[in-house]
């Protein structure tokens, strides 16, 4: 049921399309305030886009450390089944081991 207001002069009737207006404005104002709202914080948003991406960059980076790290071990594998010197100096360091006419000194250091 659509009640008419029948102004009785221009001055009511200009103050109530100027309210009219304004409840227009704020009602338009809050739908996009609640769009956004949820288009930053909703279940897809973008704060949870950002920080999925910071997570898929650490997690990249952290992948290509372990690549380099697998590589570096890879050599070493490689050097410990072929490379008679690194085998050498592997045994020797490692485990202390010296040839049958070599002797082995090892220094203390005096520091407390």
């Amino acid at each position: 049921m659509k009640s008419k207001i029948r102004p009785r002069d221009l001055g009511q009737l200009v103050a109530f399309e100027r309210q009219r207006t304004k409840v227009i404005y704020l009602s338009i104002f809050l739908c996009v305030l609640l769009y956004f709202g949820g288009v930053l914080s909703g279940n897809n948003g973008i704060l949870k886009y950002y920080r999925l991406n910071k997570i898929k960059d650490s997690l990249i980076s952290e992948i290509k450390n372990k690549e380099i790290e697998n590589k570096k071990l890879r050599a070493q594998i490689n050097s410990l089944k072929e490379d008679p010197f690194y085998i050498e100096k592997h045994a020797r360091e490692e485990f202390g081991l010296a040839k049958p006419d070599e002797y082995i000194f090892k220094f203390q250091s005096n520091e407390r």
